[in-house]
C-alpha cells in the first residue's frame, strides 16, 4: 500500500508540474505578445504623425499604408524592441505571482527554485528560435518592402539616393581594380572609369571609357566611348563608340547605405562581406556587427529572462512598479551597453565578434549571481 501511495503521489507530482509548465509558458508568451502588439501599435501611431506630411505629399493611399509600409514596419520594430519585450514580460507577469504569493505557494509545495525557472527558459527558447528565424529571413525580407517604400514616398531619403560618390577606387577581385572620378547613385552612371588587371605585378588588361552605365535588367555595364588594351603577348589596342562588359561591381551592395544593411538575408550578408573584404573596403565593420548580432540576440533573450525571472520572483514593498522599475533599468543599461560597443566596434576600435558578445557575457555573470542570491 505504501509503495502504492507513494507512486500515486509522484504521478500527482507530475502532474502538477506539467501543468505549472505549461501555465508559466502560456502566460509568458501571451504576455510577451501582447505588450508587442501593445508597444507596435502606440509606435505606428507616432510613426505616421510624424511622416503625415510626407505620405499626403506624394500621394500615399491608405492601401499602401497598410499593405506595403505598416505591415512591414512591425517586424522592423520586434526586431529592435524585441529583448525589451521580453524583459517586460517575464518581470510583468513574474511579479504578479510574487504578489499573490503564488511563488511562495508553489515552493511550499515542494518545487524547487531551480525548477520553477525551467518554464521560464522553455518559453524564452521558443522565443529565441523565433527571433534567430526572423533576423535571418524575415525582417530582412521586411525592411527591404520597408525601405522601398520609404525611398519612394518619404521626403529626403529619394534625395539622399542622388549624391554622388567621388574618386571611388576599389579592388572588385583578386588582381581586378577599378577607378570611377564620379558615380551618380541615382542613375547608376559613372564617368572617367577605369578597369586594370593585374598577373602579380604586371598590368596585363585596361580599359577607360568616358561614361558608363548599370543594366538593372540585365545586370551588365555599358561603357561608352572607350579604350580597350590587352597585354598579354602582342599589344592589342581596341577603340569604340559603345560595348557592355561583365564585371562583379553592383551598385546597390557597393553603395549600400549603413541603415539598410538590414535588407539583407544572413547568406546574402555573408556574401556581401566577402566581397568587400576582398575589396579592400572600409567600414567592413558594419557588415560584421550586423551578422554577429543576429546570432547573439537569441541568447540575450535567454539572459534577460534569468535576470527578469530573478529580479521578479521576490516579493517587495512596491510590488509591480518597484521591479519593473529596477528590471527597466537593467534593460536599458543592456541596450545601451549594446550600442556603445557596436559604436566602438564601428570606428575600429574593438572587434565586431567581441563587441556583439560583451553584453550577453557580462549580463549573464549578472543574472548569475541574481539567481544565487534570490529567496528560495
Amino acid at each position: 500500500m505504501e509503495e502504492g501511495n507513494g507512486a500515486e503521489i509522484d504521478n500527482q507530482t507530475i502532474i502538477m508540474l506539467s501543468r505549472l509548465d505549461r501555465y508559466i509558458i502560456v502566460k509568458f508568451l501571451s504576455t510577451f505578445f501582447f505588450a508587442l502588439a501593445l508597444i507596435s501599435a502606440v509606435s505606428i501611431v507616432i510613426d505616421l504623425a510624424e511622416k503625415i506630411d510626407d505620405f499626403i505629399q506624394n500621394n500615399a493611399s491608405t492601401k499602401q499604408l497598410i499593405f506595403d509600409y505598416y505591415i512591414y514596419f512591425i517586424p522592423w520594430f520586434y526586431s529592435l524592441f524585441n529583448n525589451l519585450f521580453v524583459f517586460i514580460s517575464v518581470i510583468f507577469f513574474t511579479s504578479r505571482l510574487a504578489q499573490n504569493s503564488e511563488i511562495v505557494a508553489i515552493l511550499a509545495g515542494g518545487v524547487s527554485f531551480r525548477r520553477l525557472l525551467r518554464p521560464y527558459l522553455i518559453a524564452a527558447s521558443i522565443l529565441a528560435v523565433l527571433s534567430f528565424f526572423m533576423n535571418t529571413w524575415v525582417i530582412p525580407y521586411c525592411n527591404d518592402k520597408k525601405v522601398t517604400f520609404e525611398n519612394q514616398y518619404i521626403n529626403g531619403r529619394k534625395n539622399a539616393e542622388g549624391h554622388l560618390e567621388m574618386n571611388v577606387h576599389r579592388q572588385l577581385q583578386p588582381g581586378v581594380y577599378m577607378f570611377i572620378d564620379k558615380f551618380g547613385k541615382s542613375d547608376s552612371v559613372g564617368y572617367k572609369f577605369t578597369l586594370e588587371k593585374f598577373d602579380g605585378h604586371d598590368l596585363t588588361y585596361k580599359l577607360a571609357a568616358e561614361r558608363f552605365s548599370f543594366n538593372h535588367k540585365t545586370g551588365s555595364w555599358r561603357v561608352e566611348h572607350y579604350t580597350e588594351r590587352n597585354f598579354i603577348g602582342k599589344e592589342r589596342l581596341e577603340k569604340g563608340k559603345e560595348k557592355d562588359i561583365e564585371i562583379a561591381f553592383n551598385p546597390h551592395e557597393f553603395f549600400l547605405r549603413k541603415d539598410d544593411i538590414g535588407i539583407y538575408s544572413t547568406r546574402e550578408l555573408n556574401r556581401i562581406i566577402e566581397a568587400e573584404t576582398m575589396r579592400g573596403a572600409e567600414k567592413i565593420e558594419f557588415y560584421l556587427v550586423e551578422k554577429y548580432r543576429r546570432v547573439a540576440m537569441p541568447f540575450s533573450t535567454l539572459i534577460l529572462t534569468l535576470i527578469g525571472f530573478s529580479i521578479a520572483s521576490r516579493k517587495v514593498k512596491g510590488g509591480r512598479g518597484t521591479h519593473l522599475g529596477f528590471g527597466l533599468g537593467l534593460a536599458f543599461s543592456f541596450i545601451f551597453l549594446g550600442q556603445l560597443t557596436f559604436t566602438f566596434a564601428h570606428a575600429g576600435d574593438l572587434s565586431p565578434l567581441t563587441a556583439v558578445w560583451i553584453p550577453n557575457i557580462l549580463y549573464l555573470i549578472i543574472g548569475l549571481v541574481l539567481f544565487r542570491f534570490a529567496p528560495k
